[in-house]
């Protein structure tokens, strides 16, 4: 009992500094991964050699699979070289399994005590993070020696053997036992290096372990496919084609297993060595088999999971991928993503609000007051969104976009507030009473809401790109549309001197909406504040009047 306990913790250390290592390169490096990956899809080759190189890194081909799933959902890589990075991520898999096979023990200490001392000492800055990846590789080999003693006792014990013996009596069972073991440790290195481990200490015989190595990568693709069941499609077709790549090359290298390992056996005398060539060369042939056939998989894929209308998907979240809350940098890039979603709905509210000002069309109020309600779920779905990603994980620019995220889409929800009060006044004042505005004040408002809408496009260029120099135009702007307000509504004035009658009948409703289209300019111009803080191009005082005139006003 004690020997099977012991056997079971080194094998729940062996998962655990796996995954200390896979979130910890995610965590320094995860950005740069990214752009590694977004820019080396020129070709098939170049993107599988790609997806093997970060995925050799990150040690997770898993990872990898989320990392590239969320490109295609942005559509900045094709289907067919996603796939054709995850060929390769696989390939680097199996890799590092060769590599962990060696007799690494040695170092373990070095690298626990070494990632201790800087994550204590330096924990919230990048130096700490990497100390933190240390620890993961130390424990790691650690708990490969740990687990490399547990089974030696074990191998004398009757019940294991007569246990494994009605494992290794079917190839069937094997595979399910090695992808299952993989999807529950979240980690098909762990499982192989592990049942390496197993093989090398004869408590599992070279052929079971070579049926639970292709469990163990069976296991690695349908992993992915349920961690991602509840994303987007176009995010859930890559983790698809990948498992089905995985599938045929089981079925393919199932019958072969004996046949390997009779001519490899002879050249090849550690059995653990044995195990993990056996991962590589799976990964190798499977590569080779669909490295030019990526485009055709691409379709059964599409085929299997059709991308939605976007039509019909404008209120509602599909930028928000629960899978990349492992990847904080990925996170970030969602939400930012959906942020600018959201943006764009609260554009078209205030470009039809202009066409109800001159229509007088109710119908399409109605419409345009209904996004509103898009935009107020937009807002709560991105903040509890943002809320589950580990501000202990973000760097300090990942946290500023943190924010500078939050406060776009707070602005963006007290804009369509705004918008849908301002179509009710319309409805109520002008379109159901039967009035005009004058042709002067109509003019007016025309030229203040085409300003208003090229500045909440350059807002939103401003959120999307940090341009410091759009961010101190848009603050230009600011000043000319309070100039640009105050001299519409003296003009407005005049108008009522001379006894206009139209001016008369929509004085109220005409200085409301000039007003409420000048707090809907702050909104957009406050997003500029932000990035010129963190710039250092913001005066300490410009900023505190800023805040103050942002301010909600307090309810007596």
């Amino acid at each position: 009992m004690k020997q099977l306990l012991n056997l079971l913790a080194a094998i729940a250390l062996l998962v655990w500094g796996t995954h200390l290592v896979r979130t910890g390169i995610l965590r320094v490096f995860g950005a740069n991964l990214r752009n590694v990956l977004a820019h080396s899809v020129a070709s098939r080759w170049a993107a599988a050699i790609s997806g093997l190189g970060v995925t050799a890194l990150v040690q997770s081909s898993t990872a990898t699979a989320l990392i590239v799933s969320s490109f295609v959902g942005q559509g900045l890589v094709a289907l067919p070289l996603a796939l054709a990075v995850m060929l390769g991520a696989d390939v680097g898999t199996s890799l590092m399994a060769v590599v962990f096979s060696f007799d690494l023990s040695w170092l373990s200490p070095l690298f626990i005590f070494v990632g201790v001392v800087l994550f204590v000492s330096r924990q919230s800055n990048p130096l700490g993070r990497f100390g933190r990846i240390l620890i993961g590789l130390g424990l790691m080999l650690l708990a490969l020696r740990l687990v490399a003693e547990s089974t030696e006792l074990m191998t004398h014990s009757p019940v294991v053997k007569a246990l494994l013996g009605s494992i290794s009596s079917d190839l069937l069972l094997e595979i399910t036992v090695g992808a299952f073991l993989s999807v529950v440790a979240y980690s098909s290195l762990a499982i192989v290096l592990l049942i390496a481990t197993m093989a090398a200490s004869g408590l599992v015989p070279l052929e079971p372990a070579l049926g639970l190595v292709l469990g163990a990568n069976l296991g690695s693709g349908l992993l992915a496919v349920l961690t991602t069941a509840k994303s987007a499609i176009e995010v859930r077709q890559v983790p698809l084609g990948n498992f089905v790549f995985k599938a045929i090359g089981v079925l393919v290298a199932a019958p072969l297993t004996g046949l390997w390992l009779r001519y490899a056996a002879p050249y090849v005398h550690d059995s653990a060595t044995l195990v993990v060539l056996f991962h590589l060369s799976f990964n190798i042939l499977v590569a080779v088999m669909f490295i030019g056939l990526t485009q055709i998989v691409a379709r059964w894929v599409d085929h299997w999971l059709p991308k939605p209308d976007k039509t019909l998907v404008a209120g509602r979240p599909h930028h928000l991928d629960p899978s990349a809350l492992e990847t904080p940098s990925l996170a970030i890039s969602c939400a930012a993503r959906e942020a600018l979603h959201q943006a764009d709905i609260v554009e078209t509210m205030m470009v039809g609000m202009l066409t109800v000002i001159k229509t007088n069309d109710i119908r399409l109020a109605e419409d345009l007051r209904k996004l509103d309600d898009s935009v107020d779920e937009l807002y709560s779905a991105i903040k509890y969104y943002l809320t589950k990603i580990s501000r202990e994980a973000l760097g300090e620019e990942e946290s500023r976009r943190w924010t500078d995220i939050i406060s776009f889409t707070i602005n963006m929800e007290q804009i369509g507030d705004i918008v849908e009060r301002v179509l009710i006044d319309i409805e109520d004042k002008k379109i159901k009473k039967g009035r005009s505005f004058s042709e002067a004040g109509m003019a007016e408002i025309c030229e203040l809401h085409a300003r208003l809408v090229d500045n909440l496009r350059l807002g939103m260029s401003v959120f999307l790109n940090g341009s410091i120099r759009d961010a101190q135009k848009l603050l230009e702007e600011k000043a000319r549309f309070r100039d640009l307000e105050r001299a519409y509504a003296s003009a407005h004035l005049t108008r009522l001197s001379g006894n206009s009658v139209q001016s008369m009948e929509t004085s109220s409703l005409h200085i409301d909406l000039i007003s409420d289209l000048k707090r809907i300019n702050s909104h957009i111009c406050s997003i500029a504040y932000p990035i010129l803080d963190s710039a250092g191009a913001l005066a300490p005082n410009r900023l505190r009047q800023a805040q103050l005139a942002e301010r909600p006003p307090t309810i007596l």
